[in-house]
């Protein structure tokens, strides 16, 4: 029987790699022609896909201090980029068409957090220039580049994704040097908090960054250590599941993220804590609840997010997915509940995934309110699940028909070079 496993797994990475593959032959294309209609040089060049990613826990924990896990997943960025000789740097993003070629000269952008780039993606490509500058990294030479996504919109990390492409392609460019791979972390988070303005911690930059097909990305942030941890032998043959509202959630700084993050700095130094993650023992926990019983709920969820993400990660090594499934289905309801981060639409899809027999958990993603939920679900009840939220999410939103989505997803290495465009 364990050898029938280990075909199995073989065989679904095989065939994932396969489906990958056949889509970068194609994006390649698409890119090709984008440049030529745009007026872009990018011939000759290579191809940077950053994925999307999934989190495992701590949904949230980042900016609170916990350990996180996670996963790459096959919902992709693409970069196709050739330095020019004009000094400028060029860009045309395939998804948002309406903002035609992003065309700069380094260091020549607008200031921080200006209102006129609040809706344009071209203040992710200003604020890399920013903070290399202001790193001491300086941006001379230019670069032409198209781009096409397929993440979600919301919950899979686009922007975390669309960043770090940006930043490996600046560097790249300039031939500038860093000191090591969490500074890379560091930039990418600069760009969001200090230019752009969005609060976010390193979760979703972690998890793109250092994903590794068939691989789960453990990060201690008390050693800032990076870990890979196999799932164990044995598992049940299962699938993640991204379940697309087909709506669209605003930059964490216009959403309840950033209240959320605001409410857990200010119970943290209340309660003199460097983070709501220091909060490990029971007596503690009722202690700061109850004296700060208005914000306790965050706490709540904080708290016993912690003590199931060691049971998470056993069970995981174990290959004990239907245990990591019900952790997964437990951390969505504090979600909902204590935390609450959460959205209607979301919770609409998980109520749905939950009454599939087959699926083994389910929960919103990423900065919540709006964009995808995910699930767990065993890969003979893919089908059923696809089809019960084809039938019953429209019904609850019409208005969404035409945009919802099920991404079947695999495993796979957060950032790759392909070359020939």
């Amino acid at each position: 029987m364990e050898v029938v496993a280990d075909i199995l797994v073989w065989l679904v990475e095989r065939l994932s790699h396969i489906f990958v593959c056949m889509q970068d032959d194609s994006i390649r294309q698409k890119l090709a022609a984008l440049a030529k209609q745009r007026g872009l040089n990018v011939a000759g060049g290579k191809i940077r896909r950053t994925s999307s990613r999934f989190c495992f826990g701590v949904e949230h924990g980042d900016y609170n201090g916990t350990e996180l896990f996670g996963v790459g997943t096959d919902r992709f960025i693409w970069l196709a980029y050739r330095p020019n000789d004009i000094g400028r740097i060029r860009l045309f993003s395939d998804n948002f068409p309406g903002d035609g070629v992003i065309d700069f000269q380094p260091g020549q952008i607008p200031p921080p957090c200006s209102a006129g780039n609040a809706h344009t993606w071209a203040r992710f490509a200003y604020g890399v220039d920013f903070v290399l500058r202001r790193t001491g990294l300086p941006v001379a030479r230019g670069f032409d580049a198209v781009l096409h996504g397929n993440i979600p919109g919301g919950g899979m990390s686009r922007s975390a994704s669309l960043t770090l492409n940006l930043i490996l392609t600046f560097l790249e460019v300039n031939g500038l040097p860093v000191k090591d791979d969490m500074q890379i972390i560091d930039l990418a988070q600069a760009v969001e908090n200090d230019y752009i303005g969005s609060p976010c911690g390193k979760l979703d930059q972690i998890m793109i960054y250092f994903a590794k097909a068939g691989m789960g990305t453990h990060y201690n942030p008390k050693t800032r250590a990076i870990s890979y941890v196999p799932l164990g032998k044995g598992a049940i043959d299962f699938r993640i599941v991204s379940l697309d509202t087909g709506t669209v959630r605003p930059g964490l700084e216009k959403s309840t993220y950033k209240v959320r993050r605001a409410e857990c700095d200010e119970l943290a130094k209340l309660a003199g804590l460097t983070g709501l993650a220091d909060v490990r023992d029971e007596q503690l926990y009722r202690q700061i609840a109850g004296r700060f019983p208005s914000l306790a709920p965050r706490l709540t969820y904080i708290y016993h997010a912690q003590q199931r993400f060691y049971k998470m990660l056993e069970a995981w090594k174990a290959g004990n997915i239907e245990q990591v499934g019900a952790i997964f289905r437990q951390d969505g309801i504090g979600l909902r509940d204590d935390y609450q981060i959460s959205g209607p639409e979301l919770e609409t899809m998980c109520d749905i995934a939950r009454s599939v027999s087959g699926t083994l958990g389910e929960r919103m993603l990423g900065g919540g309110d709006k964009g995808a939920a995910g699930a767990l679900v065993r890969a003979d009840a893919v089908v059923e699940l696809r089809n019960a939220v084809q039938t019953a999410y429209p019904r609850s939103y019409p208005q969404y028909a035409k945009k919802f989505a099920v991404h079947i997803c695999g495993i796979v290495d957060g950032v790759t070079v392909l070359t020939g465009v």
